[in-house]
């Protein structure tokens, strides 16, 4: 039997995110086109809550970026707690990838008929408030994987290899 070989967590790479979005955007302008006047009005503060996860994770970043980088008079971290905040960051980007996408399918239904259809005037305007808190959300979880790097590994691994 062949030895394991050591299993690690990569970085969020930025196409993966980009897949994640175009399919989500992809298939929500495939539904809306199907669906948009059987759906309701959305709320304009509909994807506004996207911005409170953003929030969640600015403040993880910014608590524990001393302590990862073992700052005088911070304390370490526990290797479980950077554990978990690596998995809510890497969550957080893919979500927020996922909403953006999301939002764009949307709005790409929405952009045609925003003169002609008065709920689209109004749907437009939340999907653009949803874009933006995705936005928030993707960069938040990037920075907050970021601020999780441990500063005696090397930015990338050495090998070349693809996960």
């Amino acid at each position: 039997m062949a030895p394991r070989r050591a299993e690690h967590l990569s970085f969020t790479k930025p196409g993966q995110l980009i897949t994640a979005g175009v399919a989500a955007a992809v298939v929500v302008f495939l539904l809306t086109q199907l669906a948009y006047g059987d759906l309701p009005q959305l709320p304009l503060p509909a994807g506004a809550t996207l911005l409170l996860i953003a929030l969640v994770d600015l403040v993880l970043a910014l608590t524990m970026r001393p302590r990862i980088k073992r700052k005088p008079g911070t304390e370490p971290v526990n290797a479980l707690t950077a554990a978990r905040a690596v998995a809510l960051a890497k969550a957080s980007s893919m979500a927020g990838a996922i909403m953006a996408g999301v939002w764009i399918g949307l709005g790409a239904y929405l952009l045609p008929i925003v003169g002609t259809v008065a709920a689209a005037q109004t749907d437009i305007i939340a999907a653009v408030v949803g874009l933006i808190s995705a936005a928030a959300l993707i960069a938040a979880g990037l920075w907050l994987e970021h601020s999780l790097r441990n500063p005696d590994e090397p930015e990338e691994p050495l090998d070349d290899e693809e996960d």
